[in-house]
């Protein structure tokens, strides 16, 4: 258990989109249908189980220690995650999408570590799975913003838009391009495995709860059940802080 880390009801769905926004998610469609969750792409499709595999659990304690910068409960998660299954290119994708939730400081600082793990675990004489690379370069100007909008309304569940984006649309373009873009058409890690390190590094971040909600419902978009999302409120109360587990509790209650 680390040390150093221990709803507002929305009005309307125009609200709940305008609070998401700093998180790139807008507004969500509340009707999207579960047969429409399971025709997401092959990057997200996976059969809904009740359980995270050790691999899924190792992602969690990751993505919240690097979130709040304790980076002495990263070194210890991402051990237990290189042994758990993670490879260097799955720890490596976690930490570089951390920029978006938790600022590129932490996100270096993160990736910093990671070096160092690898190299001492190299130098005991443990070889880690070094992980693939994408399958494909990302699009560049026009091409990847069609995407990462593409990208975008199949994860939210429906076009994201409103007044918030008509104030700002530059930030819903930052978002599709930079976000729902050039990292998560990255496909050498899959969506699933995405959206449980955003729970997890949102549950981590006092002050985020709208978003951590609406990552709830995301996270069922790509086939998560609400079992194992339960399963990774329990990950986070016994490797990381009960504080947090609330925080993803209260959120996964209410959604």
């Amino acid at each position: 258990m680390s040390s150093t880390t221990k709803h507002i009801k929305s009005k309307s769905n125009l609200a709940i989109g305008a609070l998401t926004l700093a998180l790139g998610l807008g507004e969500l469609n509340q009707t999207a249908t579960a047969q429409e969750n399971q025709n997401m792409t092959a990057s997200t499709s996976a059969s809904i189980s009740d359980t995270l595999n050790a691999r899924q659990q190792a992602i969690v304690p990751v993505a919240a220690f690097a979130a709040v910068g304790d980076i002495a409960g990263l070194n210890a998660a991402l051990n237990r995650g290189l042994d758990a299954g993670l490879t260097i290119s799955d720890a490596r994708e976690i930490l570089v999408q951390l920029y978006a939730y938790a600022g590129f400081p932490r996100s270096l600082n993160a990736l910093s570590e990671l070096m160092k793990v690898v190299e001492a675990r190299k130098a005991k004489g443990i070889k880690d799975e070094p992980g693939s690379e994408p399958s494909h370069p990302a699009p560049k100007g026009d091409a990847l913003l069609a995407v990462g909008t593409a990208n975008q309304t199949k994860l939210s569940g429906s076009p994201v838009e409103g007044p918030l984006f008509d104030f700002a649309p530059v930030a819903n373009e930052y978002l599709r391009t930079h976000l729902f873009g050039d990292i998560f058409e990255r496909d050498n890690l899959d969506w699933q495995s995405r959206e449980l390190a955003t729970v997890s590094m949102l549950a981590a971040l006092p002050g985020a709860e709208p978003q951590l909600q609406a990552h709830m419902r995301i996270s069922m978009n790509t086939g998560l059940s609400a079992a194992q999302l339960r399963q990774l409120t329990e990950v986070l109360a016994e490797h990381v802080s009960d504080e947090m587990a609330g925080r993803a509790r209260q959120a996964l209650e209410r959604q």
